[in-house]
């Protein structure tokens, strides 16, 4: 590496130190043409393909940037940006990819903005997922009451991976997945029952479930 004051192309390395939680190292380096010291940082290079098949390399300052416009007015501090930002880059590398399109690293800002501030995640994901009029923001704030409440609405769901409907919800009814007809039989309610007097233009009305099945009610007796 050149010397950034004398252009010398040599240089010591007289101290190593991880930063970053580890994911880079600091190394102080030492000129023997000039004499003095200089720091560098060494890391591994995560890529960002965009949309237009450009690649550029992840910047962690971007996404702090991105955040703070959608948190502007809002009670969120600098430190709680930069702890976001972190977030994020961890769960990117996590993927072992060297390369993630631009798309997924939106989607992994949604999830801890939404932790951080609602309604900075609103405004984030108003732009990003090109909101165009009042019901998106009706269905993305409905989608947000659910996941409070522990539920989710009919048809949303989490379009950021933050988990799947819970069976307690308003969509999940305990007859959704049964036979309806046995269901209808087991209560003691009228059920049509099989044979030619269920057919079109029979006389016959619905049947309780004892008149429906006559053969085992007569070997019970």
């Amino acid at each position: 590496m050149f010397c950034p004051y004398c252009r010398n192309p040599d240089s010591r390395v007289i101290d190593s130190r991880t930063a970053d939680d580890g994911a880079a190292i600091r190394r102080r380096r030492s000129c023997p043409g000039c004499g003095r010291r200089f720091t560098t940082q060494e890391t591994v290079i995560l890529m960002v393909s965009k949309r237009s098949g450009v690649t550029e390399p992840f910047n962690r300052e971007k996404i702090t940037n991105g955040v703070r416009r959608a948190c502007q007015g809002r009670p969120v501090t600098e430190d709680q940006l930069a702890i976001l930002a972190q977030r994020v880059e961890e769960a990117i590398r996590a993927r072992g990819c060297a390369e993630v399109p631009s798309h997924d690293v939106g989607l992994a800002i949604l999830g801890p903005l939404r932790e951080l501030d609602e309604v900075a995640y609103l405004r984030f994901a108003s732009v990003y997922r090109s909101f165009e009029s009042l019901a998106d923001f009706e269905a993305e704030i409905a989608t947000l009451r659910a996941a409070r409440a522990g539920t989710w609405p009919d048809g949303a769901g989490s379009r950021d991976g933050a988990g799947p409907r819970t069976g307690d919800g308003p969509s999940a009814r305990p007859d959704d997945h049964q036979d309806r007809p046995a269901a209808t039989a087991a209560a003691g309610l009228a059920v049509p029952g099989p044979g030619p007097g269920t057919g079109p233009g029979s006389d016959d009305g619905p049947r309780t479930p004892d008149q429906a099945r006559p053969g085992l009610r007569a070997s019970a007796r």
